[in-house]
């Protein structure tokens, strides 16, 4: 016990050290540790370039491009583990005993704080930075509130690639977006807490194929307001996130709030936000991802007439958002409804995030179960229709354990291979956000840049004067015809454009004649941000110690 004490007590110790290294190596006081700040700090470590490269690696594991105070932390954790001559790995914290490793040796760095600490005057805003709210953020907030950017927006602003993402959608995106009406035919427009958002894994399935079963098992614990039951029991749309305290919040409260990355689903309507809630609870796994829980989907016309909002509108935007889409199915339901087959269709575009798994797999036998993933397959192929089979992992994701006089040892051990696999893919989630992020961004910049083209083409085959309405209607029958005057005209891969019918649901109601022509150098802007602006982002926040 006087060990467990004594190691607590130099953690904390630890933690004050470390609190103000990171405010002396954090030159721009922004809360965050860029390239050039860590090159130069790291190195009182003198250990080697190759090691400081690692060191990096191994702290900025989301690949945000800066270091916050935890990363940070871990930074000289590894360093510490690394001048006791530990070999480097990725994993090398996850294994180790945090609360016993010392500070590492940083050379002469007491003296450069001293020399700081005096040349710094009383009056001023203090040698180290106060606890209060980061200005980088509150900078950022300003890029939202704004109508119009008048002026370029200061690069000294952007310490990180999200930053950098949100300066270029101010600056270059969202101006297009917002002239071609992106947001009532696409996507509603960005904010700020869309970037920085938590990643997100969302659960669609039949009822009772265990999606609630399944967070349930990944938390080790129940969630607020989950019930598992046989019957279709989840009748709303849940995101399960971290927060102070265990609590649920209404859908009209969570679509409201500034910080929460749901105000999109405002354009639903009454009759979804009635049936959406989220569920907080502090949990060290929701400090790095949200879970998504929908209602189970049941046979297809029955459902469709209950539902009073858009079932397959709500998913679709939802998979937008996501960095994971589980379809889970179990034995015993391998049937594909018609709103399932709906929901499934909905997703394409997002063919990347999508894993099946088949759940409740050891209520069947090894025999019985060769014979059920065949059927799955053949039922997924004639939805997808794609010659490329997903990734299925085959399990019994509960607090159960398998039965193994059904499935046998070699079925047991191929359960737990599958989950592990499973497992990892979700542990990976975190580590790929900014990735993810940067996919999302760049594939929503082409879709408003093929966006802004096809309205550019209505506006300018609509006639001058008279014959508006005939023409209008004519335009919108013949839209395939549209499309493909597009793509030729400015050699657009036909896969990148949207669905046709979907297009012409949301062009009802619209006047052609009211569209802006096309303004090529606004198209030009995302060309370029796409060309040279991104490129450059990341190339900024790379590793800093990449030759």
């Amino acid at each position: 016990m006087d060990i467990l004490s004594t190691n607590r007590s130099n953690a904390r110790h630890d933690e004050q050290l470390y609190r103000q290294w990171f405010d002396y190596a954090d030159a721009d006081n922004d809360g965050r540790l860029t390239g050039d700040d860590t090159v130069k700090f790291f190195s009182l470590s003198q250990l080697p370039r190759a090691d400081l490269k690692q060191v990096w690696a191994i702290a900025d594991v989301k690949r945000q491009g800066f270091l916050g105070f935890k990363e940070f932390v871990s930074a000289m954790q590894v360093i510490s583990l690394a001048q006791s001559g530990k070999d480097l790995s990725p994993n090398m914290l996850r294994n180790a005993d945090l609360d016993s490793i010392s500070a590492p040796t940083m050379v002469g760095l007491e003296e450069l704080i001293e020399k700081r600490q005096q040349r710094t005057s009383p009056s001023s805003n203090g040698s180290f930075r106060s606890n209060g709210p980061s200005p980088q953020k509150s900078q950022t907030s300003q890029w939202f509130n704004q109508k119009a950017p008048r002026k370029s927006l200061s690069s000294i602003s952007v310490t990180s690639i999200i930053d950098g993402l949100k300066k270029l959608y101010i600056e270059k995106l969202k101006p297009l977006e917002v002239t071609y009406r992106f947001d009532d035919f696409v996507s509603p427009s960005l904010t700020e807490s869309d970037f920085d958002a938590r990643p997100q894994v969302m659960l669609l399935g039949q009822y009772s194929t265990g999606k609630t079963t399944f967070i349930k098992h990944l938390l080790r614990t129940s969630y607020p307001g989950a019930h598992i039951g046989p019957e279709p029991t989840t009748d709303r749309f849940v995101v399960v996130m971290g927060g102070s305290d265990e609590r649920n919040v209404p859908g009209n409260t969570i679509a409201v709030q500034a910080d929460m990355p749901f105000s999109g689903l405002t354009r639903f309507g009454q009759a979804f936000l009635s049936k959406f809630e989220c569920s907080q609870m502090p949990h060290p796994l929701l400090d790095h991802l949200t879970f998504v829980d929908t209602p189970g989907v049941l046979s297809g016309e029955k459902q469709r007439t209950q539902r009073s909002y858009d079932f397959t509108g709500v998913t679709e935007w939802f998979a937008s958002k996501c960095d994971l889409i589980l379809l889970l199915f179990d034995p015993h339901k391998l049937d594909i409804s018609d709103e399932f087959k709906r929901v499934i269709m909905s997703l394409r575009g997002h063919d990347d995030k999508i894993r099946i798994v088949l759940n409740k797999a050891d209520q069947v036998d090894t025999q019985q179960l060769m014979r059920v993933y065949g059927a799955l397959m053949w039922s997924l192929g004639k939805v997808l229709n794609t010659p490329e089979v997903m990734r299925v992992y085959i399990g019994s994701f509960n607090d159960r354990p398998i039965d193994e006089e059904k499935i046998g040892p070699s079925g047991k051990d191929l359960f737990e291979r599958e989950q592990e696999d499973l497992l990892a893919d979700l542990k990976d989630i975190p580590r790929k956000a900014c990735d993810r992020k940067i996919n999302e961004f760049v594939k929503r910049a082409r879709q408003a840049k093929i966006h802004a083209y096809i309205i550019g083409q209505l506006k300018k085959d609509m006639p001058a004067m008279m014959g508006k309405n005939k023409a209008q209607k004519k335009l919108t029958d013949n839209l395939e015809d549209e499309f493909a005057k597009v793509q030729r005209e400015f050699h657009l891969p036909p896969g990148d454009f949207p669905r046709v019918d979907h297009y012409r649901e949301r062009l009802a109601g619209y006047n052609f004649d009211k569209f802006e022509k096309l303004k090529p150098k606004m198209v030009q802007a995302v060309d370029d941000m796409l060309g040279y602006d991104i490129p450059q982002l990341l190339q900024r926040f790379r590793n800093p110690y990449d030759n």
